[in-house]
């Protein structure tokens, strides 16, 4: 694939290059501008990989919404960055993986206070799928702050001392589990075989001197129509 140094938009130490549909990052990048950047905004395009920020070292602010990065997502060492955006990736949250991912996280990034994975399946809650709840999302931040000890901020919240007290007695345990039915399963592979467009996230521009990384409040009303009962499932008992 060609790239174009044109597509870059610099401004003092933040470097964005959004929209382009590039699948890796380009050498010239990091060349030119690895020593610079301190925000690096990829975001609107197909990466699959992060291999190329190796030369990024000073890097405090990472965005990539909506790429193609998935559990597997590996990044070089980066003692600075304190704020990474994920959104709209294909992250997931089956638990070996989804566990490996943080683990890595907290090897490469120390630094790291906040994080966003609104959009992926990995984080779980109404606004990406009906049969998700609060109780569901609440088990993903505790497993999530259980691993990065560090956060002050996880996707549209703030993290409360309650949720690190639970995090550390219990998070280690909880995952987002929904008993199926066949009608579930029939159900699920309608959904998997239609595409939406729908996105949880405000509808953010990709013009490289506007696109902004979203931190906000969210509120989420349950009404109760998915109740399973009680979904905190230990190890011991699968």
């Amino acid at each position: 694939m060609a790239y174009n140094e044109s597509m870059v938009v610099v401004n003092g130490s933040q470097v964005s290059c959004i929209g382009h549909d590039w699948e890796d990052i380009p050498d010239f990048l990091g060349a030119k501008y690895g020593e610079v950047a301190r925000r690096l905004d990829l975001s609107f395009n197909q990466l699959r990989s992060l291999k190329g920020l190796k030369a990024f070292s000073q890097l405090e602010e990472l965005i990539v919404d909506n790429n193609l990065l998935g559990n597997d997502l590996r990044l070089p060492r980066l003692p600075r960055l304190h704020t990474l955006m994920l959104n709209k990736n294909q992250i997931s949250f089956f638990e070996l993986c989804f566990s490996a991912l943080l683990e890595h996280l907290v090897e490469v990034t120390p630094a790291l206070e906040y994080l966003s994975l609104l959009g992926n399946e990995a984080c779980p809650n109404q606004l990406v799928s009906m049969d998700k709840d609060e109780d569901d999302y609440q088990r993903y931040r505790y497993f999530v702050l259980h691993k990065l000890t560090n956060l002050k901020f996880l996707d549209t919240r703030k993290v409360t001392q309650s949720e690190r007290s639970e995090a550390e007695a219990r998070g280690a345990f909880m995952k987002v589990v929904k008993p199926k039915n066949d009608q579930d399963t029939a159900s699920d592979l309608r959904s998997e075989s239609t595409v939406t467009s729908y996105t949880p996230l405000p509808r953010g521009s990709k013009d490289a001197r506007n696109h902004k990384g979203v931190f906000t409040k969210c509120r989420y009303v349950y009404y109760g129509k998915h109740s399973e009962g009680n979904r905190f499932i230990r190890n011991d008992q699968l």
